[in-house]
């Protein structure tokens, strides 16, 4: 018996290392096999294939990332103040924080949204939303430099934002919470049929992509939560979903989710604009700020605007319709055809299609349900394309990769699921890690998606990196799309949290990138274009010191004649051309920001001195082999000294 028994255990232990080896094989020959680290690395001094540009969510700013190496390139500053570029903290772009609310220096930014031309992305313009303080932003990216921001009146939670039509007509704001437009004080609990939504379309310039509010659509008042644009054959109509139907105002988890199904808003905005063209519309006063920096005078200007045009959907018979789609959707996403709009609705176990064509049909042959507000809702039946059947649990976001396939994130079951347009059979699924909530395919809201890469955006990434605090790091996986099954070839941290993302080939931003910024297009109305041209003036108790910078010294380096209690304004110009040289500032005491003072430009800081004393000033961003040597003083006399204003540079003040 017990030769048995160990008969027995020996061939257990045989068959255990056996099954132990036989997996390790597996999985190191699938690891070599997949060469995953191979397909992300970048060459040193190679560039990376695509463009990433994800939201930093409660940062308020836009990250930049190259793919497939998931390396940050820059942090570029929107909707908060950021000390590393003086964003926000230097005299010259405060104005671009400005709001009817006052100096807003933080915003909750969520979803970009790059420009394009015949249903192409084009590589000139970003777009991005401020959800808090609503808000949309336009990114130059021959620069990446912030050029214009414009508030959103009749907005609360500018979440529904900012998609871009397929010839960049449009950006859109739409509200997630329902308001009273105007507003007013009355009581919450009457809501229901007194709180409206506007969805707002903002016109872009097509030679300048400068933006001005072309009309306000006031709807009904449900959560406008995402949306996009038809294209293609749809081109001309725009898809919002809709939650919170029930028009709850409390304990919203259970009472916005009573109803099966809520609503996708197809908005037919070539109907309404026409409209509005031909003198339709009202007039309503409003309240909003509308910045616009000028590359000229490298300065920011804030106008308030006081009224807006708004519409009446009812106005515009035709214009406007509800299609039912189950339930609480989030993502509301239009193939490369424009045939598909794909209603995540979170809380349903499958993920709803429906079709363009069979809508049109459906209008044209008024198959009607009902209405909600007036506003026809069509036949559930009637629009829908197919059903993808129990593809995962809590659907958020579908993007395509232009060769017939979809691709969902799952939130609650972690995973995104590859699924194909027409047939609705699921043909692969992935895991993400953890709690997935957006991704992006270069392209892929667009005509012209660049099936390569799907990159996922997490929620969550407990255990995925060392551990930094109980706040852990925001994360972003990258997978291989291009073959028939996806592959996971990377994680990497993003700041955050990030929402939303957009991407596009290197190439079409690459060539536009600008090199070269010419001092005689300084217009800046205190630049020193040249040595000769330092000087410190004072006008009572406001002194401006007119100050240049090259490699590796400031014009003047030595100031006297400042007094506690004067306000000191630096007007540093960097006298450099090349793109790569910009030059810092920083003086003790001064509480606002360094300066970042890119090639050509002139920026400001305020100093206040409060001591007096002898204070230093140097070059905070490395420009040189002397860089350490790049630095002044400035000397502080009582408030009621006599010391004459002098300033030098290479010799000592007499």
């Amino acid at each position: 018996m017990k030769n048995i028994l160990k008969s027995t255990l020996a061939l257990l232990s045989v068959l255990v290392a056996f099954t132990s080896c036989n997996n390790a094989s597996k999985s190191n020959s699938g690891a070599l096999s997949s060469s995953a680290a191979e397909k992300v690395y970048v060459a040193p001094g190679e560039h990376d294939e695509f463009y990433a540009f994800i939201s930093g969510g409660f940062s308020g700013q836009l990250s930049v990332y190259g793919l497939p190496s998931g390396r940050l390139f820059k942090v570029i500053p929107v909707f908060s103040q950021d000390a590393e570029k003086a964003y926000g903290y230097n005299e010259e772009t405060k104005p671009m924080l400005n709001t009817s609310h006052g100096f807003v220096p933080w915003d909750d930014s969520h979803h970009p949204d790059i420009s394009q031309t015949n249903g192409e992305i084009d590589g000139r313009w970003i777009f991005i939303n401020g959800n808090n303080t609503p808000r949309i932003a336009k990114i130059d990216l021959s620069t990446f430099e912030t050029t214009e921001i414009i508030e959103v009146p009749n907005s609360a939670g500018n979440h529904s934002s900012s998609f871009v039509t397929e010839n960049s007509e449009y950006v859109v704001a739409g509200t997630r919470f329902s308001i009273p437009i105007p507003q007013k004080d009355m009581p919450i609990k009457d809501y229901k049929g007194n709180f409206k939504g506007a969805l707002s379309f903002i016109s872009i310039d097509p030679e300048h992509g400068h933006m001005d509010i072309k009309f306000q659509l006031i709807m009904p008042g449900f959560d406008y939560d995402l949306s996009h644009p038809g294209r293609g054959k749809s081109h001309g109509w725009f898809f919002f979903t809709t939650y919170n139907t029930e028009e709850a105002s409390t304990l919203m988890e259970v009472n916005a989710s009573q109803n099966d199904k809520d609503f996708i808003a197809a908005v037919n905005w070539k109907k309404i604009e026409e409209y509005v063209n031909n003198g339709g519309g009202t007039m309503m006063p409003a309240n909003y700020a509308h910045n616009v920096y000028d590359e000229a005078t490298h300065s920011a200007t804030s106008t308030m605007k006081k009224e807006v045009r708004v519409v009446n959907p009812l106005d515009v018979p035709g214009a406007v319709y509800f299609l039912p789609t189950p339930k609480s959707p989030h993502g509301c996403d239009v193939d490369p055809t424009g045939e598909y709009i794909v209603g995540n609705g979170k809380l349903s176990a499958n993920l709803t299609v429906h079709s363009f064509t069979k809508m049109l049909a459906a209008i044209e042959n008024n198959k009607v349900a009902g209405d909600a507000y007036g506003i026809p809702i069509l036949n559930f039946e009637d629009v829908l394309a197919g059903v993808v059947e129990q593809p995962g649990l809590g659907p958020l976001h579908t993007e395509f990769d232009g060769k017939g396939n979809a691709y969902t994130t799952f939130f609650i079951s972690s995973e995104v699921v590859k699924w194909k347009l027409g047939t609705w059979e699921v043909v692969d699924r992935q895991p993400c890690y953890y709690s997935v909530g957006h991704l992006m395919i270069p392209g892929g809201n667009s005509q012209k998606p660049w099936g390569k890469y799907v990159v996922a955006m997490n929620k969550i990434t407990k255990d995925r990196y060392l551990p930094t605090g109980p706040e852990v790091t925001q994360s972003a996986q990258l997978y291989d799309i291009s073959g028939e099954k996806m592959e996971l070839l990377l994680d990497f941290p993003t700041i955050g949290e990030p929402h939303y993302a957009a991407g596009c080939p290197a190439d079409l931003i690459k060539p536009r990138s600008k090199k070269l910024f010419k001092l005689e297009d300084n217009k800046h109305p205190y630049a020193a274009l040249s040595e000769a041209d330092t000087k410190v003036v004072r006008d009572g108790k406001t002194v401006h010191v007119y100050m240049t910078t090259i490699r590796s010294h400031f014009a003047p380096d030595n100031i006297e004649g400042v007094k506690v209690g004067d306000k000191v304004y630096f007007h540093v110009t960097n006298l450099e051309q090349d793109y790569d040289v910009p030059h810092g500032v920083s003086m003790i005491g001064a509480n606002t920001s360094e300066l970042l003072i890119m090639p050509g430009q002139t920026e400001t800081f305020l100093w206040e001195p409060k001591q007096v004393g002898v204070w230093p000033f140097y070059c905070t961003d490395f420009c040189s082999a002397l860089h350490q040597e790049m630095q002044g003083y400035v000397r502080v006399s009582p408030a009621n000294a006599n010391t004459p204003l002098k300033w030098s540079l290479g010799e000592d003040i007499e």
